[in-house]
């Protein structure tokens, strides 16, 4: 094992046992490197790396420390590489939301309260007749956001929403529009909507599955 992740091993087993808590600071550098047995050298590149996954907070001048650790945060790191993934793989980004955003729309259903679900009608009530891409987007994370929220599940959330970048969305959306999509796509996250409203969790994971596997066959007649 590389030195630098024996060091990033060691700084995670104090979070994980507790004694580094989520917004804890860290001792100071030469003492944690001699309690650990590291360089300090050693040390920097474990906090340099626990940092750019959001880990660590490094704050110049204050010092270095845990962050909240909330699922959203440490999930950045995957939705920079969902934005920058390629084409050949984007596929799978979709299989996957095929298997997650049905299980939170179907949770949805039971969970959202009534301003929340009225909130949902809102943001597709708010999408003008003739949308630009960036409206087109804009509309669509919002509505798919709102409802993973909805299900209650901070988690499985956090995957949905590393999963939906906003380049993703608008490359998908500068082909679907080419195909006449949009009338279909306002139908189908209507009929979500009222599923969700009607409080029918197997309707409302239905129209999800229809609703992404439809951009998903798209994409793979695209790509062919």
């Amino acid at each position: 094992m590389a030195v630098t992740d024996a060091a990033i091993d060691k700084i995670k087993e104090m979070i994980f046992s507790g004694e580094l808590a989520p917004g804890s600071r860290l001792p100071k550098e030469a003492d944690l490197a001699e309690r650990l047995g590291l360089s300090r050298n050693s040390l920097r590149e474990a906090v340099r790396a626990l940092a750019l996954i959001r880990v660590l907070d490094v704050r110049q001048g204050d010092g270095t420390y845990v962050t909240s650790l909330e699922p959203q945060l440490l999930l950045d790191a995957m939705a920079f590489v969902v934005d920058f993934h390629q084409d050949d793989t984007v596929l799978e980004f979709f299989q996957i939301r095929r298997i997650l955003e049905p299980a939170a729309t179907a949770m949805a259903a039971t969970r959202m309260t009534e301003s929340e679900i009225a909130e949902l009608r809102g943001i597709l009530g708010s999408l003008p007749e003739n949308p630009t891409i960036g409206q087109l987007v804009a509309g669509d994370l919002a509505f798919h956001r709102r409802i993973a929220a909805g299900s209650g599940n901070a988690v499985l959330c956090a995957l949905i929403e590393s999963l939906s970048g906003p380049t993703t969305r608008a490359r998908i959306w500068r082909g679907l529009t080419r195909e006449n999509a949009l009338e279909k796509t306002r139908e189908q996250h209507t009929a979500i909507c009222d599923a969700i409203a009607a409080r029918q969790p197997e309707v409302a994971r239905s129209w999800a599955t229809i609703h992404i596997a439809g951009v998903e066959e798209w994409l793979r007649s695209t790509l062919a």
